[in-house]
């Protein structure tokens, strides 16, 4: 029996270690979203543009699009518009969700949509617009409803507005044609679209 007790510590060791080294050789941009296979999460968000405006997910049924996290902020997301902007002449339909980074009162910061609006039409103009239109998730509700962990991130939503896939990460040609494209393309077709 004390023997065995010996062993115990190794082998306990052994499987931390294990454990550690799968970690080691894993990709975190492969890193699937629990809201894939499900309804997006339920929003009613202002258009950041017309904040009059508000969406909400059964005004985006109907056609597949990408949904694309991002925010001006974001070096990779501004890298990115100009590969989607030709996306979206393609015929890709986009749908910008805008990630704002928290403001901190305490420092004196508050938010200001105005100045918000004008950076991003000011960065859109400069890099390409991607986007049929931006949804504001000013306090980050559904960006944590979905799981975002930062920008940019990429979902596919498919016309009756259920996610069907995750990226983490820039669209560029590479990642939109090995992909992206084929799923993108799988759910048009499902949709009666071709893009």
């Amino acid at each position: 029996m004390r023997k065995l007790l010996f062993y115990v510590p190794l082998v306990l060791f052994l499987a931390l270690a294990l454990f550690l080294l799968s970690g080691l050789f894993s990709n975190p941009m492969e890193r699937e979203s629990a809201t894939t296979d499900k309804p997006l999460p339920a929003f009613n968000l202002p258009d950041l543009m017309n904040p009059a405006l508000r969406w909400q997910p059964e005004q985006l049924k109907g056609e597949t699009f990408l949904l694309n996290v991002w925010g001006t902020w974001c070096p990779t997301c501004n890298a990115e518009l100009s590969y989607m902007t030709q996306l979206r002449e393609q015929g890709v339909k986009i749908i910008g969700l805008y990630y704002v980074l928290p403001v901190d009162p305490l420092l004196g910061e508050s938010f200001d949509l105005a100045a918000l609006q004008a950076d991003v039409s000011n960065k859109l103009q400069q890099r390409g617009n991607p986007y049929q239109f931006n949804i504001l998730d000013a306090d980050r509700s559904l960006s944590l409803d979905l799981g975002v962990s930062g920008a940019p991130e990429t979902f596919i939503i498919d016309s009756e507005g259920i996610v069907r896939a995750h990226h983490i990460g820039d669209i560029n040609p590479q990642v939109w044609r090995n992909k992206l494209a084929p799923l993108y393309q799988q759910w048009r077709q499902l949709d009666g679209g071709s893009s």
